[in-house]
């Protein structure tokens, strides 16, 4: 008798559980079906639909999928449609690079590591009039700066880089976005920030990695690209491979191994050339050519779990590091 009321027990609880969860799983579909509907906002008696950038799916994003917002989402991305939602959909325009932390701003976006404290990846779009001189800014006026934006628990401050011997290094650089004073005190932000080694590596050759970019506009009329940190591995002497990487200050800001950029060329004729480097974040001998420093893009793929290609057409990719395809 009482295992046959400990077994109408169990019989109970697991139809209690099937239940639950299909009603559970029914709210949730109807719930999601209802954002995924595009939301309006209302002006002037008038109603206007905004396209919002979708999730991604299978290495892609869907700009035609809306998801609800978060409540900073005027802070954070913008409508597409909008100027500066520009940056983030051409940020996806050839491939999926992640929706981690997305912060847009006027001139550039990013996505944040909230673990590590430095950009997963930053986003440019360089063009010849972008670049052009301005004498009204003036990048001595800029300030490194934290990000409220990013939860006080996962952003750097300039503290945790005071007395670490590191430089706090760009990855949008200041010089790329000279066009207007905000645009080049917003790349001062430290969520586009990340340690660097200074002499020999910061203002040499990562500087001229950076200045040879600029001058691709001259040749080319749009030129994209992806900046961001790697933690690659080494083979210690016990014969096995290890990542390691030191952390600075309070925060424990994580100091990447090495750096990477994919630069994507676009030519008048709707062709594209595909240049990819990746440099130890280090000391580097001047005279080591900026060439030596090329890899294979899925190279960089693999090591930081970011896809770059995956929505370029192939026969429209005519050259890859010089090397016509």
């Amino acid at each position: 008798m009482n295992k046959l009321l400990f077994k109408s027990k169990n019989l109970i609880v697991v139809a209690t559980v099937g239940i639950t969860s299909w009603y559970a799983g029914s709210n949730f579909e109807r719930s999601r079906a209802k954002i995924n509907q595009c939301f309006c906002e209302r002006g002037n008696g008038n109603s206007q639909i905004k396209y919002l950038p979708g999730l991604p799916v299978f290495a892609t994003v869907s700009a035609a999928t809306v998801v609800q917002p978060p409540q900073d989402y005027e802070n954070r991305l913008v409508p597409i449609g909008d100027p500066t939602s520009q940056m983030l959909t051409q940020s996806s325009k050839y491939g999926f690079m992640g929706l981690d932390t997305i912060r847009t701003f006027d001139d550039y976006v990013l996505s944040y590591d909230r673990r590590n404290k430095v950009p997963n990846w930053v986003f440019e779009h360089l063009t010849a009039e972008r670049l052009s001189y301005n004498d009204k800014v003036d990048r001595s006026k800029c300030e490194f700066t934290e990000d409220e934006l990013i939860h006080k628990y996962f952003r750097s401050t300039n503290k945790d880089y005071k007395g670490s011997g590191f430089d706090r290094g760009h990855l949008a650089a200041a010089g790329n976005h000279r066009l207007d004073q905000k645009h080049c005190e917003q790349t001062f932000y430290l969520s586009n920030i990340a340690p660097q080694v200074g002499n020999g590596f910061n203002r040499h050759a990562w500087n001229r990695l950076e200045k040879y970019i600029r001058k691709l506009t001259r040749f080319y009329p749009h030129v994209y690209v992806c900046t961001g940190p790697l933690y690659l591995p080494k083979i210690e002497p016990d014969g096995k491979k290890y990542i390691k990487y030191q952390v600075i200050g309070a925060k424990e800001v994580a100091v990447p191994t090495h750096f990477f950029k994919v630069v994507v060329m676009e030519t008048n004729k709707g062709e594209y050339h595909l240049e990819s480097y990746v440099m130890p974040n280090q000391v580097i001998n001047d005279e080591i050519p900026l060439t030596s420093f090329r890899v294979p893009p899925e190279t960089i793929e693999i090591h930081s779990g970011l896809l770059f290609l995956d929505k370029l057409q192939k026969q429209r990719l005519v050259k890859v590091n010089g090397i016509k395809q």
